[in-house]
């Protein structure tokens, strides 16, 4: 029979996984079975079966090492002392605890937490009192979080109105209400294009994907599904000429029966790459990856036509893939579904320290690189710069050759201080939860994405954003209007969204790596001293001038007066009449920023890109 340590040791371990919430997943072999450090500050739980699960404090991690090392440990010696049935539990079973502790494997953080990523909740077993509480929960911050939107739209449209007023007072004396818009010659041109296509029968279709609009230009996409660490899902696409194929050593006939032996090459390859061959020996393409910002998708870098960045990049000769964020159009996870909300405790740090790993590895895997280029706006700079500090990933920057930032989302604009944020900032965390609930921010604004014909969605999503955001659509393509905001917003957490607009997180402090205390007290959780460590890659910075979001400027400044010795800052541009979006979507984007991208990554990557066979990039 089982010695009686060896049954206090399994007590404890099914006692720790109730409270962990894993001992009813969907998996009979679901039992948590350890933690792993993905970081000095995060774990993850990985389940019997494999599959993970967004990690527990450090304390709890350990715990769990702990008691399955005891556990285990106990088991093996319980056929041994079931012979002796003299056998008494010792008096000091304590002290064999302690002696566990040190085979935990789980390494503890400095002991203090970071004011600028508090810790996230940690959600119990899936009970039937919890499932009832959450149910609750999605109830009454749906409804409030509704009644939220819908002061938002209303908003959007009393602002819109005095300008709708006068363009039809304008129209109707016969006068020209765009003929102050900077490019109106040229949106003329296109909506005459489109009026001769459309008699054609060509009609331009209003959609959400990806694949439609690079063929549009004659490319094509493919999608990609990688897993996190903590057993995230993530979409990746891949934008490519089916007429000049990039190659890939490992899909080449001679190979494919040994890449099918690595199950970590072929989890990478999509069914979509049994439909197209090879690119030619040698041609192989420098890879880029291009991150999105906040409520958006990569749909964003696509949504221009042959002046969408990803096109551009493609035409130049790169490798191009996009990355979508946990949890995009699609929420998906390998164990937990959309209403659990250990699937929703997440925010910029796991995007970070997480998600960008998630994307990367697979490319560099498939390519063969040992570095790859990174472009993100806006969001996705706040979660590489995060990232990439020295208390989360640095590592991860030396995978990456050149970090191109456009419009850098690292401190807040004056636009933090609008009267809808404020009311944001001032609700303590226990009513943010209340009223944007405990899973996704505002769920009912993807119901409309699917329900609201895409012409009406379009315009609102634009009314909405300009609203709240402050940016307007004078330096782009007008026509193209309602096709930029077929791709947001996206499912996104709510405890995202408040670490960005919470009162604790962000929008306090107004920067994402430093406190306001900053200068006068010492030590990493403050964010004194420099953020970045040697590992950084060469950094490249395209900064909006009109931009009320953020304030790139003052990054620049930083860097400048030195305060980050080991970052390179090899290339900065600040535009004066841009605001946050024209870096991705203005009518003249691809020539003052664009261009000015493919050269600083075609210079950083020169000496890898002298390899054999690399079709280096060219400007078109």
């Amino acid at each position: 029979m089982p010695s009686p340590l060896s049954t206090r040791s399994t007590k404890s371990v099914s006692s720790l996984q109730s409270d962990l919430g894993t001992d009813n997943l969907p998996s009979p072999d679901g039992d948590a079975i350890k933690a792993l450090n993905v970081t000095a500050h995060d774990t993850v739980i990985e389940t019997a079966d494999g599959h993970r699960l967004p990690g527990v404090p450090l304390p709890e991690a350990k715990k769990l090492n702990a008691l399955r090392s005891l556990s285990s440990s106990s088991a093996e010696d319980s056929s041994s002392s079931s012979l002796d049935p003299s056998t008494e539990p010792s008096d000091n079973e304590d002290s064999t605890d302690e002696k566990t502790e040190g085979e935990t494997h789980i390494e503890l953080a400095p002991a203090f937490t970071d004011p600028l990523f508090p810790p996230l909740p940690v959600y119990g077993p899936a009970t039937p009192l919890r499932q009832l509480q959450c149910a609750v929960f999605q109830f009454t911050s749906g409804f409030l979080s509704l009644c939220f939107l819908l002061v938002i739209v209303l908003g959007a449209i009393t602002e819109s109105t005095p300008e709708f007023l006068w363009r039809k007072w304008m129209q109707f004396q016969g006068l020209d209400p765009d003929k102050d818009r900077p490019f109106e010659d040229y949106e003329k041109r296109r909506k005459a294009e489109k009026v001769k296509l459309e008699a054609r029968g060509e009609k331009d279709e209003l959609v959400c994907d990806i694949g439609y609009y690079a063929r549009k230009v004659g490319l094509d996409s493919e999608t990609f599904e990688v897993e996190t660490e903590d057993g995230f899902v993530l979409e990746m696409h891949h934008i490519y000429d089916p007429e000049d194929l990039p190659y890939y050593p490992v899909m080449t006939r001679e190979t494919r029966e040994e890449a099918e032996e690595d199950e970590e090459i072929m989890s990478i390859l999509p069914r979509e790459t049994e439909k197209r061959k090879n690119g030619k020996k040698g041609r192989r393409r420098y890879p880029v990856l291009l991150i999105h910002g906040l409520l958006q998708s990569a749909g964003a870098y696509c949504v221009n036509d042959e002046n969408s960045l990803a096109f551009y990049l493609v035409r130049c000769g790169y490798d191009v893939w996009l990355g979508n964020n946990r949890c995009g159009f699609h929420p998906k996870h390998t164990v937990l579904n959309y209403h659990d909300p250990r699937m929703w405790a997440w925010n910029i740090r796991q995007m970070g320290i997480l998600d960008l790993p998630a994307f990367i590895n697979p490319i560099l895997t498939l390519s063969q690189f040992s570095k790859l280029a990174l472009i993100a706006h806006s969001q996705g700079t706040t979660q590489t710069f995060v990232s990439l500090a020295k208390q989360q990933r640095p590592d991860l920057g030396q995978k990456i050759s050149v970090f191109c930032a456009l419009a850098p989302a690292v401190y807040a604009g004056p636009l933090i201080d609008k009267i809808y944020f404020k009311f944001m900032k001032i609700i303590p965390p226990s009513a943010f939860r209340i009223v944007f609930g405990i899973h996704a921010f505002i769920p009912f604004m993807m119901t409309m994405h699917k329900l609201v014909p895409a012409k009406l969605y379009g315009e609102l999503g634009y009314r909405v954003f300009w609203f709240l955001f402050g940016w307007s659509d004078t330096r782009w393509d007008r026509t193209l209007r309602r096709r930029f905001f077929r791709f947001a917003p996206v499912y996104v957490s709510a405890e995202a969204m408040r670490w960005w607009l919470g009162r604790e997180c962000f929008a306090k402090h107004r920067c994402i790596l430093s406190t306001h205390s900053a200068g006068k007290e010492a030590g990493p959780e403050c964010g004194g001293g420099a953020w970045f460590d040697e590992r950084f890659p060469k950094l490249a910075m395209w900064v909006a001038g009109s931009d009320k979001l953020v304030d790139g400027e003052r990054l620049i400044n930083r860097f400048e007066e030195g305060l980050e010795p080991h970052v390179e800052l090899v290339h900065k541009k600040v535009i004066p009449e841009y605001e946050h979006l024209d870096v991705v979507w203005a009518v003249d984007a691809k020539r003052r920023v664009f261009e000015e991208v493919v050269e600083v990554i075609g210079k950083c990557v020169e000496e890898e890109g002298k390899m054999e066979g690399v079709v280096k990039g060219r400007r078109v």
